[in-house]
């Protein structure tokens, strides 16, 4: 009885503050890098998604999570565990471990566990931070996944980022960050698709994102 009431506890305790961090880092967001989004009304719906994000800088992950009102799952490599403090604040944000030396196969089944249990993941199918700010060519590792969940898969399009805190860099500027969120993609529509179709139609919706972001991020404010 007392470890089911100590888990509840340390879930609600969990939830209180990711949405206290996503609100007092909003906030910060929008008077330091005029953080705006588009499309959020695209997410206006229940069960597990699979949100795939373009990948600009170190910074994506809070961003997303900034534009998303919805609590997401994030995936962070094993490495990142080695540090008891930060290992401590993203088991608190429901990060699922993976382990690249090996494959991954563990996360790999936490993840498609969250999403059968109606929950949201958060991937970047680049693999990797782009190196100029432009998109990067789209990997497959997300398909399997996406297949056997056959949850919806939201594009998402991160612009402004890379200009705030590119490779190489420790101390973001300020610079104008826009999150475009896009139809997501239903099963019915993408499951009939050979895996070249899919890329093609997550990467064409990216490009197509990765434009209106830069719209948002060059205009001024009204």
């Amino acid at each position: 009885m007392s470890g089911s009431l100590g888990e509840r506890l340390w879930t609600i305790g969990r939830r209180l503050f990711y949405r206290l961090l996503q609100l007092s880092s909003r906030m910060v967001s929008v008077l330091l890098f005029s953080f705006r989004t588009e499309g959020r009304h695209h997410l206006n719906f229940e069960g597990g998604a699979m949100l795939l994000s373009t990948h600009q800088s170190l910074l994506d992950p809070v961003l997303v999570g900034l534009a998303v009102n919805q609590r997401l799952n994030y995936l962070a490599r094993k490495t990142l565990f080695k540090n008891p403090a930060f290992a401590f604040l993203i088991r608190v944000l429901d990060a699922i471990e993976i382990d690249r030396e090996r494959g991954g196969l563990s996360g790999l089944k936490e993840m498609l566990k969250r999403l059968q249990r109606g929950e949201w993941v958060l991937m970047f199918p680049e693999g990797t931070r782009t190196m100029d700010g432009m998109l990067q060519q789209i990997k497959p590792g997300f398909i399997p996944i996406a297949r056997r969940s056959e949850v919806p898969i939201v594009p998402i399009a991160i612009v402004g980022a890379y200009d705030c805190l590119p490779r190489g860099t420790k101390m973001p500027t300020r610079k104008p960050i826009s999150v475009v969120v896009g139809v997501p993609i239903q099963f019915l529509d993408y499951g009939p698709l050979d895996d070249q179709q899919l890329l093609k139609l997550l990467s064409d919706r990216l490009v197509q994102l990765h434009d209106r972001g830069r719209e948002l991020a060059n205009a001024k404010p009204t």
